[in-house]
């Protein structure tokens, strides 16, 4: 492959991002180049190390993965990034797409998958993982999008699913401010937004909701 693909792990587990480097590092055409544990951290290190290539996980804390993967590569379109996921579900794998991810991997995939799918995603092509529905795939090929593109998930901004992820991992509304650096007010007004869009009316059961969508873990 010519030089060395630099990567970035992005997972909230260490045990998770230390096999993964133990793995890759053995392949001399790999160099990892750091490590995220949570969204914010994962556009940090893209930001500064400007890695050929990002290895995210979906379900992470502060950030969701997808949002970090929205963020990325409307800012540095140049690095691809593989999705590690246990996610199979037709929801997850196209919002995944249209954030513009390269490769979505199961993580129960193999390591010989996993090294296939960073080569072809560095070769310049898209690899989704065996395990995901050929019906899935050819359903987003074909542009047949339109239930996904109605539904309540797809209107949120991306703001207001960061503000959904820290509702649901138990932040007041001054911390959600002080975490983001916007105002209370506008902390208020994206919450009223957010149940008003999901017609969900308490913490708890926006909490429920953001569990479903992956966003935050059990």
């Amino acid at each position: 492959m010519g030089n060395n693909v630099r990567i970035v792990l992005a997972d909230d587990h260490t045990i998770l991002r230390e096999g993964l480097r133990a793995l890759l590092s053995a392949d001399p055409d790999f160099e990892i180049i750091g490590e995220a544990g949570d969204g914010r951290e994962a556009v940090r290190c893209v930001e500064k190390l400007g890695p050929d290539l990002l290895l995210m996980d979906l379900s992470m804390p502060r950030m969701s993965g997808m949002d970090a993967i929205s963020e990325i590569k409307r800012r540095y379109p140049e690095t691809k990034i593989i999705a590690l996921t246990v996610h199979k579900t037709e929801e997850y794998l196209l919002s995944t797409l249209q954030a513009g991810v390269d490769g979505y991997v199961l993580k129960d995939a193999t390591h010989e998958e996993l090294v296939m799918a960073i080569h072809n995603v560095m070769a310049g092509k898209r690899y989704l993982s065996p395990g995901i529905s050929q019906k899935v795939i050819e359903g987003y090929l074909d542009g047949k999008e339109d239930s996904l593109a109605a539904s309540s998930w797809q209107k949120l901004s991306q703001r207001e699913r960061e503000v959904l992820k820290l509702i649901a991992e138990g932040y007041k509304n001054k911390e959600i401010a002080e975490d983001l650096c916007i105002s209370l007010k506008t902390v208020e007004k994206h919450r009223a937004n957010l149940m008003k869009k999901l017609d969900l009316h308490n913490a708890a059961v926006l909490t429920v909701y953001a569990v479903e969508k992956g966003l935050v873990n059990r």
